[in-house]
């Protein structure tokens, strides 16, 4: 075995007995030049790649914006015009089909010698089928389905104006637009209810308590009529939810375009047990 030096490196030291003359020495050797230089050719092709588009850009023109024009198509100027291309023919003339006329001239203030020889007015049996004009000429037949013939002027007709007509006094409402209304408010309607109902003793034995729906109609004087029950509870509470509202004091009536109308109102009478 060699003594190997202090300065010997590991592929020194790995083929110190063995064949150096092999390719395996050869590559160990040559191995770190050849990695470092990958690194750096791979290292160069990296940033080439990455730099690649901003170089194109930068070396390649930018090409001239073109700017927006707002155009009025109302302002254009006409095309121009060829001057030896001749006009269009212009559209035939529309054929419209003749009615029956009678020479009927309306009278006119003229000198004795000026004065035509007299034609006596048509009469009405030919202005049935036909129409007055300055000469008398036979129309198509098919005249009257294209057009008609002109009516005689006639006289102003008197302009008659839209007024609404006002309710009936008998007709209820449901909904109008200023809807019936107890005197102070719903918070008087509220005391005088509290006020005013009594629990019946059938319904405070048999421990009943809700509401009562009671259906009434506001007449055009404010009073209270037609009092029914919608929806109630039985025990007295009906009759008492009736007899409350028939003694009521009289409403604001209803109501409609400014007039007072009668309107169905419901309410809900509540009972409960203290």
């Amino acid at each position: 075995m060699t003594e190997t030096s202090n300065t010997a490196t590991l592929d020194d030291i790995v083929f110190a007995n063995r064949n150096q003359e092999y390719g395996a020495y050869s590559l160990r050797k040559q191995y770190p030049k050849t990695v470092t230089r990958a690194l750096i050719i791979g290292g160069i092709l990296f940033t080439i790649g990455v730099l690649a588009p901003t170089i194109i850009t930068a070396l390649t023109p930018a090409p001239e914006k073109q700017a927006m024009v707002e155009v009025d198509l109302m302002k254009l100027p006409p095309p121009p015009i060829d001057p030896n291309e001749p006009p269009p023919p212009p559209p035939p003339p529309v054929e419209v089909p003749k009615v029956n006329t009678v020479k009927f001239l309306p009278p006119e203030v003229k000198p004795d010698e000026e004065v035509p020889e007299e034609t006596p007015p048509p009469a009405v049996e030919e202005l049935k089928e036909a129409v007055a004009a300055e000469k008398t000429q036979e129309g198509d037949p098919n005249a009257e389905e294209v057009i008609a013939a002109p009516e005689a002027t006639a006289a102003p007709t008197k302009v008659e104006v839209a007024v609404e007509a006002a309710p009936k006094e008998e007709q209820i409402f449901t909904v109008v637009e200023q809807q019936p209304e107890f005197t102070g408010g719903m918070a008087a309607l509220g005391q005088y209810l509290q006020k005013n109902l009594r629990y019946p003793a059938a319904a405070q034995r048999a421990n009943v308590a809700g509401k009562v729906f009671i259906s009434f109609v506001v007449n055009t004087d404010g009073s209270i009529q037609d009092v029914q029950v919608l929806k109630g509870l039985g025990f007295g509470t009906d009759e008492e939810a009736q007899r409350v509202v028939k003694s009521m004091p009289k409403w604001r009536p209803g109501k409609q375009s400014g007039r007072p109308v009668r309107v169905k109102y419901n309410l809900p009478i509540n009972f409960t047990l203290e």
